[in-house]
Protein backbone atom coordinates (compact mmCIF):
# COMPACT_ATOMS: atom_id res chain seq x y z
CA UNK A 1 0.00 0.00 0.00
CA UNK A 2 1.83 3.18 -0.84
CA UNK A 3 1.76 6.09 1.63
CA UNK A 4 -1.06 8.47 0.51
CA UNK A 5 -3.56 5.75 0.16
CA UNK A 6 -2.36 4.34 4.40
CA UNK A 7 -2.76 7.97 5.67
CA UNK A 8 -5.99 8.29 3.80
CA UNK A 9 -7.00 5.04 5.20
CA UNK A 10 -5.74 5.90 8.74
CA UNK A 11 -7.68 9.28 8.44
CA UNK A 12 -10.89 7.86 7.38
CA UNK A 13 -10.79 4.94 10.12
CA UNK A 14 -10.04 7.78 12.64
CA UNK A 15 -13.40 9.88 11.22
CA UNK A 16 -15.66 6.75 11.75
CA UNK A 17 -14.24 5.92 15.40
CA UNK A 18 -15.31 9.75 16.09
CA UNK A 19 -18.84 9.48 15.03
CA UNK A 20 -21.73 9.81 17.28
CA UNK A 21 -23.12 6.35 18.74
CA UNK A 22 -26.89 6.25 19.08
CA UNK A 23 -28.56 6.53 22.48
CA UNK A 24 -31.62 4.92 23.51
CA UNK A 25 -34.53 4.82 21.40
CA UNK A 26 -36.54 6.52 24.19
CA UNK A 27 -35.47 10.25 24.54
CA UNK A 28 -37.22 11.00 27.76
CA UNK A 29 -34.77 8.85 29.68
CA UNK A 30 -32.52 11.54 31.65
CA UNK A 31 -28.86 10.65 31.48
CA UNK A 32 -27.30 8.43 34.40
CA UNK A 33 -25.75 10.39 37.43
CA UNK A 34 -22.00 11.39 36.81
CA UNK A 35 -20.04 9.18 39.55
CA UNK A 36 -17.54 11.21 41.95
CA UNK A 37 -15.79 8.23 41.80
CA UNK A 38 -14.02 6.86 38.96
CA UNK A 39 -13.55 3.32 38.42
CA UNK A 40 -10.29 1.19 38.00
CA UNK A 41 -9.02 -1.12 35.16
CA UNK A 42 -10.63 -4.01 37.15
CA UNK A 43 -14.58 -2.72 37.39
CA UNK A 44 -14.17 -1.16 41.39
CA UNK A 45 -14.73 2.26 42.53
CA UNK A 46 -12.43 1.58 45.60
CA UNK A 47 -10.26 -1.40 46.32
CA UNK A 48 -11.49 -4.13 48.01
CA UNK A 49 -7.92 -5.17 50.02
CA UNK A 50 -7.63 -3.82 53.28
CA UNK A 51 -4.04 -4.64 54.18
CA UNK A 52 -0.88 -2.90 52.53
CA UNK A 53 0.56 -6.48 51.09
CA UNK A 54 -2.04 -7.29 49.86
CA UNK A 55 -2.48 -3.60 48.12
CA UNK A 56 0.82 -3.47 46.86
CA UNK A 57 0.44 -7.02 44.96
CA UNK A 58 -3.34 -6.22 43.29
CA UNK A 59 -2.66 -2.44 42.72
CA UNK A 60 1.20 -1.11 42.58
CA UNK A 61 3.28 -4.33 41.44
CA UNK A 62 1.80 -4.78 37.86
CA UNK A 63 4.38 -1.38 37.40
CA UNK A 64 6.45 -1.31 39.98
CA UNK A 65 6.98 -5.02 39.76
CA UNK A 66 6.76 -7.75 42.47
CA UNK A 67 10.16 -6.92 43.67
CA UNK A 68 9.22 -2.98 43.88
CA UNK A 69 12.84 -2.98 41.55
CA UNK A 70 10.60 -1.25 38.75
CA UNK A 71 11.22 -1.30 35.33
CA UNK A 72 11.15 -0.11 31.68
CA UNK A 73 9.17 -0.39 28.68
CA UNK A 74 6.12 1.57 27.47
CA UNK A 75 7.15 3.57 30.25
CA UNK A 76 9.54 3.93 33.14
CA UNK A 77 8.40 2.85 36.37
CA UNK A 78 10.75 3.90 39.40
CA UNK A 79 12.03 1.42 41.89
CA UNK A 80 10.65 1.11 45.20
CA UNK A 81 13.40 -0.88 46.58
CA UNK A 82 15.81 1.11 48.68
CA UNK A 83 14.25 3.98 48.05
CA UNK A 84 15.30 7.32 49.89
CA UNK A 85 12.38 9.07 48.90
CA UNK A 86 10.27 7.35 51.28
CA UNK A 87 12.18 8.11 54.35
CA UNK A 88 9.35 10.46 54.72
CA UNK A 89 5.83 9.24 54.42
CA UNK A 90 4.19 11.82 53.22
CA UNK A 91 5.86 11.56 49.94
CA UNK A 92 4.52 8.39 48.87
CA UNK A 93 1.56 9.43 50.35
CA UNK A 94 1.06 12.17 48.22
CA UNK A 95 2.34 10.27 45.46
CA UNK A 96 -0.60 7.93 45.99
CA UNK A 97 -3.55 10.15 46.58
CA UNK A 98 -2.40 12.35 44.11
CA UNK A 99 -0.64 10.33 41.51
CA UNK A 100 2.29 11.42 39.49
CA UNK A 101 3.59 12.11 36.03
CA UNK A 102 2.15 8.40 34.34
CA UNK A 103 1.27 6.99 38.20
CA UNK A 104 -2.70 7.20 38.53
CA UNK A 105 -4.29 9.18 41.87
CA UNK A 106 -5.45 6.49 43.67
CA UNK A 107 -7.64 9.15 46.23
CA UNK A 108 -10.88 7.79 45.12
CA UNK A 109 -10.29 4.32 45.06
CA UNK A 110 -8.26 4.29 48.37
CA UNK A 111 -9.11 5.54 52.02
CA UNK A 112 -6.58 6.31 54.61
CA UNK A 113 -6.49 3.25 56.86
CA UNK A 114 -5.74 1.70 52.54
CA UNK A 115 -3.76 4.34 51.64
CA UNK A 116 -1.85 4.18 55.32
CA UNK A 117 -1.06 0.34 54.97
CA UNK A 118 0.28 -0.09 51.77
CA UNK A 119 2.87 2.83 51.84
CA UNK A 120 3.75 1.61 55.49
CA UNK A 121 4.12 -1.77 53.73
CA UNK A 122 6.54 -0.28 51.00
CA UNK A 123 8.38 1.57 53.85
CA UNK A 124 9.57 -1.52 55.67
CA UNK A 125 9.56 -4.31 52.79
CA UNK A 126 12.09 -4.09 49.56
CA UNK A 127 15.06 -3.20 51.44
CA UNK A 128 13.56 -0.27 53.00
CA UNK A 129 13.39 0.04 56.71
CA UNK A 130 11.68 2.83 57.36
CA UNK A 131 9.71 1.66 60.82
CA UNK A 132 7.68 4.47 61.96
CA UNK A 133 3.90 3.05 60.61
CA UNK A 134 1.84 6.37 58.84
CA UNK A 135 -1.04 6.32 61.12
CA UNK A 136 -4.74 6.73 59.39
CA UNK A 137 -5.05 9.98 61.15
CA UNK A 138 -1.35 11.45 59.28
CA UNK A 139 -3.06 10.39 55.89
CA UNK A 140 -6.44 11.81 56.62
CA UNK A 141 -4.93 14.92 57.88
CA UNK A 142 -2.34 15.11 54.46
CA UNK A 143 -5.90 14.28 52.54
CA UNK A 144 -7.42 17.28 54.04
CA UNK A 145 -4.77 19.26 53.46
CA UNK A 146 -4.92 18.86 49.34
Amino acid sequence: MKKPIRIAALLTATAALALPVPGPARGDEAPPAASTKHANLLGYTQFPQRDGESLYKSVCAACHMPDARGGTGAGYYPPLAKDANLAAWGYPATLVMNGSKGMPAFRTMMDDAQIAAVVTYVRTHFGNAYTDKVSVDEVAALRKAQ
